[in-house]
């Protein structure tokens, strides 16, 4: 069983791909920190497991012992090079949606103003993928979708964000027990887990259930002042805002607290045993 369960988003958290620059080492410090002894590591992610693998490559991360994509509608255990579901998951959301699937779901739902569908790789058997352009129309076109799912006898989380990057609106169906905060849930209970030993990063709208839950938060400093606002405001309603820490940077350390670098502040602020003992480590091999 992990010590700690460290689950980070990938865009714009752990990969440098939005618009704020990268402290040089950051990445570096993570890879390190991560090698902890009993820290097991999780990817959560949008993406799909093939999308997910190719963001590994080619920012050279550490392999994760778990992979939740697709929006926490898949998990994944991994055994050497291969990612094996992880049983009974899929099953556990299936029930949700009854007969639907996301193709027959968006036959249901046909066409509105501003709404696409995202690429088919994006599509998956419980998660339905939508873009929205601009993003200025989010709000319009999310309560139509909203009234269409109201008449469907089904339990549908919808999940929103804005990539900022290409004034897009992304829109992701999800049965409702599924998502990332669920998909979390569901991996904390099977390893046996307490909240305290559970750390999270993110920094988009789609985050912000796990940023507000019990579990250690970071949220990175490149994170907009929407999210920013939305993930104080969520964690005092909850009253978990002992558990959520905003990366402000560590100048003396290089790390400017974007992406990598708000995450390993982040874990030295709830785990300084890690601060310990990398310093520990980087002495010993100086």
């Amino acid at each position: 069983m992990p010590e700690i369960l460290l689950c980070t988003d990938l865009d714009r958290t752990l990969l440098p791909n939005g618009l704020q620059a990268e402290s040089p080492d950051a990445r570096q410090w993570f890879a390190e920190v991560v090698n902890y002894p009993g820290l097991q590591l999780a990817y959560v992610s949008g993406r799909s497991l093939a999308l997910m693998q190719q963001a590994i490559a080619e920012y050279n991360l550490p392999l994760p012992d778990f992979a939740i994509t697709d929006v926490g509608s898949l998990i994944y255990r991994r055994q050497g090079k291969h990612y094996r579901p992880l049983p009974g998951w899929q099953h556990y959301i299936a029930a949700d949606w009854g007969s639907h699937d996301s193709q027959s779901l968006a036959h249901t739902i046909g066409e509105l103003p501003h709404l696409k569908l995202q690429p088919e790789q994006q599509q998956q058997q419980y998660k339905l993928s939508y873009q929205i352009v601009p993003a200025a129309a989010m709000a319009e076109d999310i309560a139509l979708l909203q009234q269409q799912l109201l008449a469907m006898a089904i339990n549908v989380r919808l999940i929103s964000s804005i990539d900022e990057t290409s004034n897009m609106g992304l829109v992701d169906l999800l049965p409702q027990r599924a998502g990332k905060r669920q998909a979390i849930d569901f991996l904390v209970q099977s390893l046996s887990l307490a909240a305290s030993q559970v750390f999270f990063s993110g920094d988009s709208g789609n985050d912000l259930d796990v940023l507000i839950s019990p579990y250690c938060t970071a949220l990175v400093k490149n994170a907009t002042t929407d999210v920013v606002a939305s993930a104080l405001q969520g964690s005092q309603t909850q009253g978990t805002q002992h558990c959520l820490y905003l990366a402000q940077g560590l100048p003396e350390l290089g790390l400017n607290g974007n992406y990598s670098a708000g995450i390993v502040e982040g874990l030295w602020h709830f785990f300084p045993e890690l601060k310990t003992w990398l310093a520990a480590k980087r002495q010993g091999n100086g």
